[in-house]
């Protein structure tokens, strides 16, 4: 009987309710990971196809007719604005075919992930084999031979995310999942933007000129790190100002369970299953993963429109986390005063 009393005494139902939403995110952990990654094929990759008059629509067509849709193909002009497409992050490679040979040249660019340049290699081998044509292989940005399938940039921005909620997280354990007024909700916040700081800058070192995995600007990646860190730590903040502990699952749901296979860090995003594909862009690790690469391989190229999803996620974790705390902050102003005016303050002068 003394244990039935203990059992029900410890087991609240606030506590069971924990509990199954941690077995809820489990479950999702798997699901999500799995999903994306388990079969990662092709689809519709935004391919190039350079070739004399009528032959180069017809290759297009060709491959566009390819078993499973793997590519999406279109005519570009020639072989040098093909290039500059794929450094612009436009396509994600072409084939050049050669009217005097029998050999035609594909341009990748591994350092936008090693798993789809292989796969395009791969593709077009079996396509220009049925033809009795030959394929070689131009990497136009390659990656890092420190950078092992590409995945620096990847676990880099992984980092980054896990500080900032890890931080919001251990700000809200410390001193309570809500910040009571305005002025608390400035100082995690502004807690929040130092612990971004000084964690971007260490991250560039470490990936930069102490690990050598990847190349480019280092106060580039600096920025990216701090934005990215600050992004993740103002949602977190935010949906614990929203629900309360609660917000640090919410946090790692979107973040960690939706955010990261879809960030096409492992395979990128025309290869993963459609929904991951759609949601990848729009979530922090995603836009951030495609600024890395862009920083280190494509000379910052076609980085506007992730930062600017990055940017969105700080203010909107800000503005909510403001708006909440003032919220309450008022509501306490309003209880003493009314508590006073009714004569329960009277002794506490």
């Amino acid at each position: 009987m003394r244990f039935a009393d203990e059992l029900k005494s410890a087991v609240t139902p606030r506590a069971a309710l924990l509990v199954i939403g941690v077995l809820a995110l489990q479950l999702l952990f798997i699901a999500s990971y799995v999903g994306a990654l388990h079969n990662p094929k092709p689809k519709d990759v935004s391919f190039g196809v350079v070739a004399p008059g009528d032959a180069a629509q017809q290759t297009a067509d060709r491959l566009k007719k390819l078993p499973g849709e793997p590519l999406d193909p279109r005519v570009v002009e020639n072989e040098g604005v093909a290039r500059h497409k794929i450094m612009n992050r436009d396509i994600d490679g072409a084939l050049i075919v050669d009217p005097r040979g029998t050999t035609d040249t594909l341009l990748v660019a591994s350092g936008g992930g090693t798993a789809l340049s292989r796969t395009l290699v791969e593709l077009t081998a079996k396509v220009e084999g049925a033809e009795k044509r030959s394929v070689k292989t131009v990497d136009v940005a390659p990656a890092s031979k420190q950078d092992f399938n590409g995945l620096s940039s990847f676990y880099l921005v992984v980092g980054w995310c896990v500080g900032g909620y890890l931080c919001a997280s251990i700000l809200a354990i410390s001193a309570g999942s809500r910040a009571a007024n305005v002025p608390r909700a400035v100082i995690r916040l502004g807690t929040m933007a130092l612990f971004s700081i000084v964690g971007g800058l260490g991250g560039a070192i470490i990936i930069g000129p102490i690990l050598g995995a990847l190349p480019g600007s280092i106060m580039g990646l600096w920025g990216l790190g701090a934005l990215l860190t600050f992004g993740v730590g103002a949602l977190t903040l935010a949906l614990q100002s929203l629900t309360g502990i609660v917000g640090i699952g919410l946090a790692v749901l979107l973040v960690v369970i939706a955010g990261n296979p879809s960030a096409g860090g492992a395979f990128p995003l025309p290869m993963l299953p459609p929904f991951w594909e759609a949601i990848g862009p729009w979530l922090p690790p995603g836009a951030g993963t495609w600024v890395a690469r862009s920083i280190a391989y494509f000379e910052g190229n076609a980085v506007t429109g992730p930062l600017l999803v990055l940017v969105a996620w700080a203010v909107l974790g800000v503005a909510v986390t403001i708006a909440l705390s003032a919220r309450r902050g008022s509501r306490s102003s309003s209880g003493s005063i009314d508590l006073t005016a009714s004569g329960f303050g009277k002794g506490a002068a």
